[in-house]
């Protein structure tokens, strides 16, 4: 699309865009990343073509606040939202918007789910690095993980709400009644027609020989190629280490044990519940969110797929193991994968109890999977919901967050869990850390000690 054709808010930004760049160093701070990892999709959005995230803007002006004082980004922050909005409304109006925000959230749901897997290997990974160097090589990795989690999610809520907003507006005008048409000889005027959070921290940034990501990534637009394949496993999103290798999780202790994985010891007294009968309703519910499934996919329209998986991830835990037979029979089981992933960022309850269902019906690698995937979170959310979990007496629950955080994240993210209250979260975090193996109880141990702790 030539810039002339772009709808006047869309041109404003994109002038807008250009004259904030044209203030900062293109090969500092963010601004350098994003030409370093990206510059197709720099020269997409300043040309007009496409319309950054808002986390790329706001990157912008983190660095405009570095290079010319928080004063002026302050200032210039009112109006880039204001313009940044503008465009994104009138970008999305156009022919064909909603589906193309829809294939876009797909991708970057696998963006989001890459780098939830990227953190989890790499955390795992972190305990086997055999120097120094090695060690600090896969905490870079894991920062940059850990930030392109961050957008990546960003980004999806971002879609999800400009999909919403296109939902709420009202239909369209019909298209006039098309005139008679000129005798074939007589000449017409040509029309033109539509054509096809914080600063970057200092062990984050990368070197001049880092390799971009083909995709564009989660470190920026992400755009260009939505209807690329999910990204390879195998190559990771920055240049290599020894150790920095890709696969699939690795547990560094015991495999889980247990009333289902909830971190009680083999035998304990209160196992996780048996599946409970579903009724007639559940099942109707079930196989109706099957075969709408089904249609939507037939007819290509992925975006609305996904919020009919989103509303899913929220029924009650015990239609999971029907629904995941169901989604597997009937071919879906990408869908069943996806389902997965919302369900592991519902609230603590929830996901644990979402992993108690799958675990009873004989789901435990989906079980696992959630729970794994659903500690990829902030330390503190995870020390909220245990106080919360305890608070309510669920105490298996609680133990079951603590048994997966303490598997799979660092010892020092999880002393970091423990923070709002220590008196009560550190002899939970220690038992948990005790029940994975005495190696994980003792680094757990100094992790609190050096955190100022005391166990």
């Amino acid at each position: 699309m030539e810039v002339e054709q772009l709808p006047d808010q869309v041109r404003e930004f994109a002038v807008y865009l250009r004259d904030l760049l044209a203030r900062l160093d293109p090969d500092a701070g963010w601004c350098g990343i994003f030409w370093q990892r990206d510059p197709d999709g720099m020269r997409a959005c300043l040309a007009g073509g496409e319309v950054p995230p808002w986390d790329v803007v706001e990157a912008l002006l983190q660095d405009l606040a570095a290079g010319r004082g928080p004063d002026e980004a302050d200032r210039e922050a009112g109006r880039a939202h204001a313009l940044h909005s503008a465009s994104l409304t009138a970008f999305d109006a156009r022919p064909g918007g909603r589906d193309l925000l829809g294939d876009r959230l797909d991708v970057m749901l696998r963006e989001q789910r890459y780098a939830a897997e990227r953190q989890v290997d790499l955390a795992q990974l972190l305990h086997t690095a055999a120097t120094r160097e090695q060690a600090e090589a896969m905490r870079l990795d894991l920062a940059w993980a850990r930030d392109d989690h961050e957008r990546a999610t960003a980004r999806c809520a971002e879609l999800r709400r400009r999909m919403a907003d296109l939902d709420r507006q009202p239909p369209p005008p019909p298209l006039p009644v098309p005139q008679q048409r000129p005798p074939a000889d007589a000449a017409a005027p040509a029309r033109p027609g539509p054509t096809g959070r914080a600063e970057p921290s200092k062990r984050a940034r990368p070197a001049k020989e880092r390799k971009r990501r083909p995709r564009g990534s989660a470190r920026f637009a992400g755009m260009l190629d939505e209807a690329a394949p999910a990204a390879d496993a195998s190559e990771p999103t920055v240049d290599p280490t020894p150790l920095a290798v890709q696969g699939p999780l690795r547990d560094s202790a015991a495999s889980p044990r247990g009333a289902r994985f909830a971190g009680a010891a083999e035998g304990e007294s209160a196992p996780a519940p048996a599946p409970p009968h579903l009724d007639s309703d559940a099942r109707d519910a079930i196989a109706a969110c099957v075969a709408t499934l089904h249609r939507l996919r037939a007819e290509g329209r992925g975006g609305e797929a996904h919020g009919v998986l989103v509303e899913a991830a929220h029924w009650p835990a015990a239609r999971f193991p029907l629904l995941a037979a169901e989604l597997n029979r009937a071919g879906l089981g990408a869908d069943w994968a996806t389902l997965l992933w919302e369900t592991a960022s519902l609230p603590a309850d929830l996901l644990v109890a979402a992993a108690d269902a799958l675990g009873a019906a004989g789901r435990t690698a989906d079980a696992q999977q959630i729970l794994r995937q659903g500690v990829a979170r902030p330390a503190t959310e995870i020390g909220a919901s245990v106080l919360r979990l305890i608070g309510e007496a669920r105490h298996r629950e609680a133990r079951a967050l603590l048994d997966a955080y303490v598997r799979v994240r660092t010892p020092e993210e999880a002393a970091r869990s423990v923070h709002d209250d220590p008196d009560r979260l550190v002899p939970l975090l220690v038992e948990a850390a005790r029940g994975v193996s005495d190696e994980r109880f003792w680094d757990v141990v100094h992790a609190l000690r050096v955190a100022g702790f005391p166990t």
